[in-house]
């Protein structure tokens, strides 16, 4: 039978081999077997750790003799002793005996082969250029090593052909991956259980690259060097094995096919154009089936081969690998020695204690290091069970171990996502904001989405490629099996399937917060919005395809909720009849809306405002326009409809007040655009109104906050101001008397002035000279207090305060010699 292996260097640029595999017959795999078992023993043993690498232990004829794939001594055991059962044997430490044939014949020689020209180029472009991240080696050699496969293809090839070829895994060993580093030497060793390579995989997989790939790989290096965009690519083609050249100066590849009864060894190195194939003769370095990879790092880069580093690269990029990988750690026991006491304190305890029958000797706790393997990615893709078979329980668990945290998230959402294009993903909504950065929601650089291709990690250093910078708070995984599996930013910003995945992954978000604003426990959704609301009102600026699904989960503060947050829903079902707008004013703080002069007239009617305390908060609304088919309204701008026009007594109060609005114009210049009759007061004399397109009196103040704000648009943008009277109010109709029988009247003029300042503070805005309106208020005072409580009467005089009203003084000349007399007398 012929079985058709599809070799694909990872993704949409994939270099395609297709490999023809000859099925052995039975009769050819028993007798390869037999003459395999002829040469090695098959016994289980117990052996102390120390044993993997001094030796055998035991009668040697009856035990197998385990050694460490690194040189014996280089780690120190301490005689612990461990029982392996055989299936569980890191078979890559069997030593295997030798026919005496085999060790008096010769080595055979080492054939040299030249590499591709283009595989040269390519080793020297990702050696010198491509690679930012150096430590993505491991996980390319894991995935992408071997045969044009990887450890973890290998492993599945064998596992897919031994189906119909059950000789295939008639040795009992486990299909896994081991890690094991000398870090004094600066080597490393990877090795699977798969199915191998035989002489002429190695030639084919190691040392050629298809013409199609590598013409595709040139050419999308010279675009992009040509176009200045980043030229990490690495992961677009089938380079996955010779990123082993990253960190080494050298490669050996140790490989044995279940097709060939013979193990061969490929070597390369990274500055050279050719690369030698030879036959294993050594026993001590033959394995019963697949392939060891052994790197010999460069001087810079032996920090790699730190068991702990070694470990930390193991969970970061190949935590969910679906065969398990062990790593070679130091571990350690505690137990109780005994120690020698003083002889002549033991003579002296002697003699006091004669009659102790059994004496009691001093012992302490020492701590006794050992040698062992250890499973490393022992931690299951929950995202891969139906989502009816995880409990609560483990997905936090799940959240906390993946992230970091502490607490159980808010919320969770675990789904798959098949059609167009198929993922699975498990997002989280923490409990709460980083401390770090609960305030800093304009930064869409996050690593709370974990990307994986096919389980294994590829990246979580995104720039809102995945979510918006508004859902960054999100965190959770995204597996997908259309993604090639190295993932560069030209890929995530062009790809036609991030985009899709991106508006899946938002919906669900959505759906998510919405579901904990819909809880019974009201708690929840107030403390995702202490953590979280500004990030959604961020999204009202930046999102406008998803307004309809950001409004609902907005809450405010209103004049009828001062304490508790409403939402707009909840402000809609409170709507008065006749009402057909959803008011709002924006100011500092709940106080500060809830004392202004413009709530009057809305709050005889009980129409509810939203007060908008947050400075987001005004933005955000102005984006969304409207809810509901309800415009939001802005109470503090000019023509404020309420829907009571009385056109009538409208006009009767425009003839009867009209001459005085003239007047107060004319005394006010360009300080205001108009001076009109106002629906919107009924205890205050007056107010100051924005225009309809320029800023609020709240937007004014958060502009000139700004740090690196642009003054010179200020005036543009502050727009038109409009001066409302309210003609019911006693002030005003002293003032109308004033305008009709003494309109240049002093006193008059100042009382406008000192009106349009205190409407000024009062409506939100700042004062131009704050100084110069508090000498208007002491003068006030001082003409009201004059007289009172038998007090003398003081005339007072406003202190000069502009350099207008200074009459010029005439100075005096002094002559010297004057000065000088006068000195004398």
């Amino acid at each position: 039978m012929v079985v058709a292996i599809e070799m694909s260097y990872n993704g949409e640029d994939a270099i395609t081999v297709v490999a023809i595999m000859h099925r052995l017959s039975r009769r050819s795999v028993s007798a390869a077997l037999r003459h395999g078992a002829a040469r090695h023993r098959n016994a289980t043993a117990t052996l102390s750790s120390a044993n993997l690498f001094t030796g055998l232990s035991g009668e040697a004829e009856t035990k197998q003799r385990w050694y460490s794939v690194v040189a014996a001594g280089r780690f120190n055991g301490t005689g612990s002793t461990k029982a392996f059962e055989r299936n569980n044997v890191p078979y890559l430490g069997i030593r295997y005996e030798s026919t005496a044939a085999a060790s008096e014949s010769s080595d055979p020689p080492a054939e040299k082969y030249e590499y591709q020209a283009e595989v040269s180029r390519l080793m020297d472009l990702i050696v010198n250029s491509l690679y930012s991240n150096k430590e993505v080696f491991l996980r390319e050699l894991i995935r992408h090593a071997f045969e044009s496969n990887n450890a973890s293809d290998a492993l599945d090839k064998l596992r897919f052909l031994s189906v119909t070829e059950q000789e295939l895994l008639k040795d009992g060993f486990d299909l896994d991956i081991r890690i094991q580093s000398d870090k004094d030497n600066g080597i490393i060793n990877i090795t699977d259980s798969g199915i191998g390579m035989t002489r002429q995989e190695l030639v084919d997989c190691l040392g050629t690259i298809a013409q199609s790939g590598t013409a595709k790989f040139l050419k999308a290096i010279k675009e992009s060097k040509d176009s200045g965009a980043d030229s990490n690519l690495i992961g677009q083609f089938g380079v996955g094995f010779y990123s082993a050249f990253l960190v080494a100066d050298k490669v050996v590849v140790s490989t044995r096919s279940p097709k060939s009864d013979k193990q061969y060894v490929w070597e390369g190195e990274a500055n050279s154009s050719s690369y030698t194939i030879r036959e294993e003769t050594d026993p001590e370095n033959l394995i019963p089936r697949g392939t060891r990879l052994t790197l010999y790092l460069k001087r810079d880069d032996k920090g790699f081969a730190h068991p702990e580093r070694i470990q930390k690269l193991v969970k970061n990029y190949s935590q969910f690998v679906s065969f398990p990988i062990y790593t070679w750690q130091e571990k350690g026991f505690t137990k109780e020695v005994e120690v020698d006491e003083d002889p002549a304190d033991e003579a002296k305890k002697e003699v006091s204690d004669e009659k102790a029958v059994e004496k009691k000797k001093k012992t302490k706790t020492v701590v006794e290091k050992y040698w062992d393997w250890e499973l490393t990615n022992e931690t299951q893709p929950i995202w891969l069970r139906n989502a009816k078979e995880v409990s609560t329980e483990e997905y936090n668990e799940f959240y906390k171990k993946t992230f970091n945290e502490y607490m159980d998230p808010l919320a969770s959402s675990h789904f798959t996502t098949e059609g167009e294009v198929e993922f699975r993903s498990i997002l989280y909504v923490p409990a709460m904001a980083p401390m770090s950065g609960k305030d800093d929601i304009a930064n869409p650089k996050t690593k709370n989405i974990r990307l994986y291709v096919k389980r294994v990690f590829i990246s979580d250093d995104f720039d809102g490629e995945l979510f918006p910078r508004y859902l960054s708070f999100v965190k959770g995984v995204v597996d997908s099996n259309d993604l090639p599996l190295n993932v560069s930013r030209e890929i995530l910003q062009e790809s036609r399937i991030v985009r899709i995945m991106r508006k899946r992954l938002v919906r669900k978000a959505f759906d998510m917060i919405l579901g904990i604003s819909m809880s019974e426990n009201r708690d929840d959704y107030d403390k995702f919005w202490e953590n979280f609301g500004k990030h959604l009102k961020l999204g009202c600026i930046e999102d406008r395809d998803n307004h309809k699904r950001l409004a609902p989960l907005l809450r405010f503060f209103s004049s009828q909720s001062e304490d508790e947050l409403i939402s707009l829903d909840e402000y809609v079902q409170n709507m008065k009849t006749g009402q057909k707008d959803i008011y709002y004013i924006a100011a500092d703080s709940v106080s500060s809306a809830k004392n202004t002069p413009f709530l009057e007239r809305l709050l005889e009617k009980e129409f509810e405002v939203l007060y908008l305390v947050d400075p987001i908060d005004e933005v955000a609304i102005q984006n969304l326009k409207s809810y509901k088919d309800m415009n939001f309204v802005d109470i503090t701008k000019e023509d404020l409809d309420l829907g009571d026009k009385n056109e009538e007594k409208e006009k009767q109060m425009k003839q009867e007040f009209g001459q005085t609005c003239d007047w107060i114009k004319k005394r006010l210049g360009d300080r205001v655009a108009s001076v009109q009759i106002s629906n919107r007061l009924s205890s205050s004399p007056c107010v100051l109104a924005s225009g309809k397109f320029g800023w609020s009196a709240n937007m004014e103040r958060l502009m000139k906050a700004q740090t690196v704000g642009d003054t010179s648009s200020l005036d543009f943008m502050r727009g038109r101001r409009v001066f409302e009277i309210n003609p019911e109010h006693p002030i005003i109709r002293t003032l109308d008397a004033a305008c009709k029988n003494s309109p240049n009247d002093e006193e008059a003029l100042k009382a406008i002035d000192l009106l349009y300042d205190t409407a000024l503070v009062s409506s939100g805005f700042t004062p131009e000279s704050p100084a110069q309106l508090g000498g208007k208020i002491y003068e006030m005072m001082g003409m009201a207090l004059t007289g009172k409580w038998g007090a003398p009467t003081i005339e007072y005089q406003q202190p000069v305060t502009s350099a207008q009203n200074l009459e010029p003084v005439e100075a005096e000349i002094v002559e010297p010699a004057a000065v000088e007399a006068g000195s004398k007398n």
